[in-house]
């Protein structure tokens, strides 16, 4: 089946919940090097895959402490069109600041008013739906019913970026949002399997409790999808949509 630019962008999404979900130890980098290489192949069409890929090994590699590699990963990402400047200033990638190679393809970097908003936005929803999927394992704590919780997510921006590198960037949200949602099913399924096998052994299931149980997870689930809906990216009227260079290296709050 002859690569296309929907598939490998499935491909990186696969890995890219891989890697949170299991670690870089486990996975490894070959997988994204592979999509690196059969998204160049596609030429212009998959350039903005080439970055998201080259962004992904250039963090990995910042935070094994190869700092030679992940400046080299970074400058094939900005060349391809990486322009996540909110993501550079994340906690991981602070260590790169003070490298004059990092300087130098920072300030190469440009981006819309527009896309900035949408990068926030980004940014600022991985670290809601973590906070969220924390709030919902405490939730579900002593839980009795065998119900499985889904941990909605606000819907992914569909407005058609100034720039390509947004698009890697909604990759990244996206995988967050499988990572944490596979991580509170798994936990869900295994507290229901922990609920029957205590019936089984001494008959302690507590029928009318885990109605109520389930009916206040549901009722928690609809809060928890309405805030999500609520949360949806809206592009402020008049963001502008000129290219212009990134705000300045160490200036951005990176959202928590």
């Amino acid at each position: 089946m002859a690569d296309t630019v929907h598939t490998l962008a499935d491909r990186l999404h696969e890995l890219l919940v891989r890697l949170l979900t299991e670690g870089p130890a486990w996975v490894g980098t070959g997988g994204v090097h592979d999509v690196v290489a059969r998204a160049g192949a596609l030429g212009p069409d998959g350039a903005w895959l080439v970055a998201a890929g080259q962004a992904t090994l250039g963090e990995l590699a910042c935070v094994q402490g190869r700092t030679d590699q992940a400046i080299a990963h970074f400058e094939a990402a900005v060349a391809a069109g990486f322009n996540d400047c909110v993501a550079l200033h994340s906690a991981a990638l602070r260590p790169l600041h003070h490298d004059p190679r990092f300087q130098a393809l920072y300030g190469r970097m440009r981006v819309t008013q527009a896309d900035l908003d949408e990068f926030f936005w980004l940014h600022r929803e991985m670290h809601t739906m973590a906070r969220e999927a924390r709030n919902a394992a405490v939730d579900n704590l002593g839980r009795l019913d065998n119900g499985v919780s889904l941990l909605p997510g606000a819907p992914m921006p569909t407005r058609a970026p100034n720039t390509p590198g947004v698009l890697g960037a909604r990759i990244d949200l996206a995988a967050v949002q499988t990572a944490l949602r596979q991580a509170a099913v798994r936990a869900d399924l295994r507290r229901s399997a922990g609920n029957t096998s205590l019936d089984l052994i001494d008959g302690s299931w507590d029928e009318d409790r885990a109605r109520r149980d389930a009916w206040y997870a549901d009722d928690l689930d609809d809060r928890r999808a309405r805030a999500a809906e609520a949360r949806a990216f809206v592009e402020r009227p008049g963001a502008g949509t000129v290219l212009a260079p990134c705000p300045p290296l160490g200036s951005i709050a990176y959202p928590a």
